[in-house]
Formats: structure tokens, C-alpha cells, sequence
């Protein structure tokens, strides 16, 4: 008796089990893809925070309005850590971008991008040396951004 009542318990638990994956199965997608976003995480070196905000403000910010205007930039932003502990990013550097199609632009475009504000590839090449000097990338992420539907 005790088989045969244990063997009603799991039937009618799995029959419910299963109603309920059912119905988490059928919810409406209420959301789409949206842009992509790429978040940089950046510890500086100390006393390097000027300096390293003004290659943000230089050459960094040039070549995402270049990206801008070709529309494959929406937006970017540079944002301050408050209080971050040893080993922690102090800048977190965000990157809009208009959808992953813009990440198969060829080596080519993107070196005459670098030439075009760096003078040179070699001065491309030289100006990343230097970034070491000043900042240490913590982690580097991409993100899709997901919109709901209205």
C-alpha cells in the first residue's frame, strides 16, 4: 500500500511539474535586441589620472566621434568609480554601438582610423605603449542591451 501510494505522490508531482514548465515555456518574449555595448573597467596608475583623462579626451573621444558619424557609434561615456578598493577599476569607459554589424569592419578601415588620428600607425602603435604607462585594463566586457517591448 505504502509502494502504491508513493508511486500516486510522484506521478502527481511530475503531471504538475510538468504543467508548470509548460506555461514558463509559453510567456510572451517581452523584450528585443538593442544596441551593444562594450564596458572597460580601468585602473590608474597613480598620478596618471590627468594624463590618462586627456588621452580620453583626446584621441580616444576622436576616434568614437569618428565611429559616430559613420553612425556606428551612438554614444559614450566615461564614468568615475567612487571609492575603489586596491586593484579596482577608478574609470569604467562605455562604448554605444549601433548593433554587432559594426564589429566586421575589416583591419584596414580600422588602421586608417588610427592613422588618420594618431598620425601614423607607428604613433598608433606608440600611443598604446604609452596607455601602459598610465592605466591598467581590469576587464573588458560585451553586452547586448535588451529593450522591452512597449
Amino acid at each position: 500500500m505504502k509502494i502504491r501510494f508513493s508511486a500516486v505522490v510522484l506521478a502527481a508531482t511530475l503531471a504538475c511539474s510538468s504543467l508548470a514548465t509548460a506555461q514558463a515555456q509559453n510567456a510572451a518574449r517581452v523584450y528585443d535586441n538593442g544596441p551593444v555595448w562594450t564596458v572597460a573597467y580601468i585602473e590608474t596608475k597613480p598620478g596618471m589620472l590627468n594624463d590618462y583623462m586627456a588621452y580620453i579626451a583626446g584621441p580616444y573621444a576622436a576616434l568614437q566621434e569618428a565611429a559616430k558619424k559613420r553612425g556606428e557609434v551612438l554614444d559614450y561615456k566615461v564614468l568615475s568609480v567612487d571609492s575603489p578598493r586596491d586593484n579596482e577599476p577608478n574609470l569604467i569607459l562605455m562604448v554605444q554601438f549601433k548593433n554587432m554589424g559594426v564589429f566586421d569592419r575589416s583591419l584596414a578601415e580600422g588602421e586608417k582610423d588610427d592613422a588618420a588620428v594618431f598620425g601614423s600607425l607607428a604613433g598608433s602603435r606608440q600611443s598604446q605603449v604609452k596607455r601602459q604607462d598610465m592605466r591598467v585594463l581590469r576587464g573588458e566586457v560585451l553586452t547586448r542591451e535588451l529593450r522591452f517591448i512597449k
